[in-house]
């Protein structure tokens, strides 16, 4: 299989492509932006209720911060895009291997 050509050969064809490539980029980061900031309005009103106790609201603005990290990286540092598998594979293996490590910790600790 040969590489084929970023390019077409032909200016217009590839600036329309562009254009609606950062487009369509641009429509992602919006929503990622305003869902991330829905979030944190979420997690400022859960600490604001009354009604909730810390062993609910710990939980679930860690679980809201969980979120918040996977859209910073797939929308914000652009690992959504081709090419970086590789960096990927080495921030998932490093988070699986800080959790064994927090879990392991935890369960010399704690029994």
């Amino acid at each position: 299989m040969t590489n084929q050509p970023l390019n077409s050969n032909n200016t217009r064809v590839d600036l329309e492509y562009r254009r609606k490539k950062n487009a369509e980029e641009m429509r992602y980061q919006i929503i990622s932006f305003s869902l991330m900031l829905f979030l944190t309005f979420v997690a400022f009103a859960a600490v604001a209720a009354k009604g909730f106790t810390a062993a609910f609201i710990v939980p679930f603005i860690l679980l809201l911060a969980t979120v918040q990290v996977v859209f910073q990286l797939y929308y914000f540092m652009h690992m959504s895009h081709k090419g970086h598998e590789a960096p990927s594979m080495f921030l998932f293996t490093g988070l699986f291997m800080g959790l064994i490590m927090i879990l392991a910790f935890m369960t010399i600790i704690w029994w």
